[in-house]
């Protein structure tokens, strides 16, 4: 074809001007228009308008094993709501799951102990039977947990903080606070925990001082969450807002003094559950007074630059972004998940995980392929790679 005797940059220029069914069309003409119009180069820019396409507003690209045209395929169902909802596993109690994902291994709190599964992505994300490995030593349920590329950090329902080593048998153990540690967030070599006895401390990751306390903030009210700002110059409390202090504060990590609070106008009551730092500006929070809000530090800390209210009035558990346009929540009844496109104001698609037994999505997590939810009693995956039929709202 004589089209493709033209330079690749002047192709790439020509190609820029069809629209997505136009350059399927002609990836149909011969092999070569096939080759060609599958490289990332082709679908860069394209990529970079749809949601969990992988390009971060950064300009990083988070899953660069998969080719950009089939990203924007799956990009296409994640907008359409067009996936496959399987329950991966189910436990007998209700419990407060929470899970982190690693690349092919998930991992998911169960009671007192941390179990970590490997994902087997040709079978649609199943989870191995047997776990690949297990982190224990609380007395009580883990409330939360996160990970670094080294360690997994948990705390519990009994006060203490573990710190594992992921590679080895090695945990260093300790009563972090007097009750128990709702939320723990970890960064560099800072630990921040904060606690239903009112309190954040900043603890030390370094091998020489692990389980030393750097500091401790009295924030007078329970805290449910934390989160570490990416320059790790910074940090944000969430707390339960049930007294005359602010919700949400920012404390500088050094001397752990007070930078700043985020709003102005909170209800009795509207604790904040999560936190999710995009980059060292811009923020997202969600909670009890049903909204997810968008902070960015650069234009005012007193008012959000952006909000989303959930429809049904439903408390937001957690909340998770693809650090471009989507965010994923989880709400307080009936399983829901919600995906959210930051350019509109409306909810972008809805799934109700479960319509037997109410309960919150307690955590969630989501790749380029699957969204994973783990609720009260079982752990459910949305596998957005199916080319089904649209599922019905």
């Amino acid at each position: 074809m004589f089209l493709f005797q033209l330079p690749d940059d002047v192709l790439y220029l020509v190609l820029s001007y069809l629209d997505l069914r136009s350059l399927c069309r002609l990836a149909q003409v011969c092999r070569t228009s096939l080759q060609f119009t599958g490289r990332d180069t082709v679908w860069r820019k394209r990529a970079k308008d749809f949601i969990n396409s992988g390009l971060t507003r950064q300009g990083a690209d988070l899953y660069p094993f998969i080719p950009l045209k089939d990203r924007v395929k799956i990009s296409h169902n994640w907008s359409h709501g067009i996936c496959r909802k399987d329950i991966l596993l189910k436990w007998k109690i209700n419990l407060l799951p929470w899970i982190q994902l690693d690349g092919d291994v998930l991992y998911l709190s169960q009671a007192a102990d941390i179990g970590a599964y490997h994902l087997r992505g040709a079978e649609g994300g199943k989870l191995q039977s047997n776990r690949l490995t297990v982190f224990s030593g609380h007395q009580e349920d883990v409330c939360r947990f996160t990970l670094t590329d080294t360690h997994l950090v948990s705390a519990g329902g009994d006060g203490k903080i573990i710190i594992h080593d992921r590679k080895s048998d090695y945990s260093v153990e300790y009563y972090g606070h007097n009750q128990e540690v709702n939320c723990i967030a970890c960064k560099g070599d800072l630990i921040i925990s904060g606690s239903r006895d009112r309190t954040a401390k900043l603890w030390a990751l370094t091998p020489n001082q692990l389980g030393k306390c750097l500091h401790t903030i009295h924030t007078y009210d329970r805290v449910w969450s934390v989160a570490i700002s990416p320059s790790l110059c910074t940090f944000v409390t969430g707390t339960a807002c049930c007294e005359n202090f602010a919700p949400l504060r920012i404390w500088d990590t050094e001397r752990c003094h007070l930078v700043s609070c985020l709003g102005s106008e909170f209800r009795r009551g509207a604790g904040v559950l999560d936190i999710v730092y995009e980059s060292p500006f811009q923020l997202l929070t969600c909670g009890y007074d049903t909204f997810i809000r968008y902070w960015d530090l650069r234009v005012c800390s007193r008012k959000c630059v952006m909000e989303w209210e959930e429809p049904h009035d439903s408390a937001l558990y957690c909340i998770k972004t693809d650090k471009n346009h989507m965010i994923a929540s989880g709400s307080s009844y009936y399983g829901v998940v919600r995906l959210w496109d930051k350019r509109q104001t409306r909810c972008l698609q809805m799934f109700q995980l479960t319509s037997t037994t109410s309960s919150p999505v307690y955590s969630l997590c989501f790749n380029a392929t699957h969204l994973y939810a783990a609720l009260a009693s079982a752990l459910y995956s949305l596998d957005f790679r199916s080319s089904g039929p649209r599922r019905r709202r």
